[in-house]
């Protein structure tokens, strides 16, 4: 097998692309309700599936997506961030995110990976800002939006499986 080529590092860790050799890993992170709390509900072995193709064809056509976060130290995959493009009220962003294994949380991963991939965006891509799409209710990931210098800027509304689910937005400049 080839090594992975890692889009970033961090002291801790390395983020790279996914491959269909990480289902099991997201299957096992995925499938737990308390991880996938924004969606309302555990990831299916289908639902994984696609969700590994929707990146791969992220990759493809806009070279960003959701990449696999592992420990630098053991190589155990712990999560996911991504850069992902999207649009907010009518307007196309990117917008970063995170998903980690519950049993990872609390230890500063989803700040480290995000402030990586912020670098990334705004040095490696030109990006004038990122952006955050955070249910209101998700006071975790609305404190790592502010440890990284993100300000509140708008809501927006995600249907999602028939669902109308209220978003906050979350904006990073470029200072560049």
């Amino acid at each position: 097998m080839n090594k992975r080529e890692n889009i970033q590092e961090t002291e801790r860790l390395a983020i790279r692309k996914l491959t269909h050799d990480d289902f099991e890993t997201l299957i096992a992170i995925m499938g737990k309700p308390e991880v996938m709390y924004a969606w309302e509900h555990g990831f299916s072995e289908d639902d994984v599936r696609s969700w590994i193709e929707r990146q791969l064809t992220r990759y493809t056509k806009d070279g960003i997506g959701y990449f696999a976060v592992e420990l630098k130290e053991s190589g155990l995959l712990i999560g996911q961030a991504g850069l992902m493009t999207t649009t907010m009220n009518e307007n196309t962003v990117v917008e970063i995110g995170y998903i980690f294994d519950n049993t990872y949380w609390h230890n500063g991963y989803a700040t480290e990976a995000a402030e990586s991939l912020i670098v990334y965006a705004f040095d490696n891509l030109g990006l004038p800002a990122v952006y955050c799409s955070i249910r209101p209710e998700n006071k975790a990931s609305i404190r790592v939006a502010k440890r990284l210098g993100m300000e509140s800027c708008g809501s927006h509304t995600v249907v999602y499986r028939g669902k109308e689910m209220p978003h906050i937005i979350y904006k990073l400049e470029n200072p560049k």
